[in-house]
């Protein structure tokens, strides 16, 4: 596996000070820097829309989708659209927030044979329909979501983290850019207690 992306990574010390700031609290968190953050950076404004929009999609508290829901979507999505990089660090906040070890590798393979809910089922059916045939959406597709007890506002979220994540995997990929290898282990072992 390459290790290298066609564009450098941004460099934390020459990053604008909100930025770094903000790269900065969540190498705090997750002990590691993605290098989505640095990857994008090289051109500020828009990593700063990049992130805004992320973070109202991923990390709202309204609405019926969980964490674990959220990064369902992403995971199988960007599998169909053969992104490396979302999978895996996508797949492991999956499998933490979910805390289930298989279920990342599951619904990147095939999610119809996932241990999924029934309603994480329905979610994904529609998710994959927005990533592969968006066009062809129709009144008919809501009913299933709303038998499972998603409203019109869940069914929007759902839509708008499928199609801003398609942007990330396409950015992604054609900039060649790897996880950090932190992403393959994590939520796979049960964390030792101290």
């Amino acid at each position: 596996m390459t290790t290298t992306t066609r564009y450098p990574l941004a460099e934390l010390e020459n990053l604008p000070e909100d930025i770094r700031t903000a790269i900065l609290a969540v190498q705090e968190k997750a002990g590691f820097v993605p290098n989505v953050f640095l990857g994008l950076a090289r051109r500020p404004a828009e990593w700063r829309a990049f992130f805004a929009y992320h973070d109202a999609l991923m990390l709202k508290e309204e609405g019926s989708l969980t964490k674990g829901d959220r990064e369902m979507i992403v995971t199988t999505t960007s599998a169909a659209n053969q992104c490396l990089y979302c999978v895996v660090a996508h797949g492991a906040l999956l499998r933490i927030y979910e805390k289930k070890p298989l279920v990342a590798d599951q619904v990147a393979v095939n999610y119809r044979k996932a241990d999924i809910t029934p309603r994480q089922r329905a979610m994904l059916d529609f998710a994959m329909k927005v990533c592969d045939r968006s066009h062809e959406i129709d009144d008919s597709d809501f009913a299933p979501l709303h038998a499972h007890g998603f409203d019109d506002e869940d069914i929007w979220d759902i839509a708008a983290i499928t199609a801003f994540f398609g942007l990330s995997n396409r950015l992604a990929s054609f900039s060649g850019m790897q996880p950090n290898h932190e992403f393959f282990l994590m939520g796979r072992l049960p964390r030792e207690k101290k």
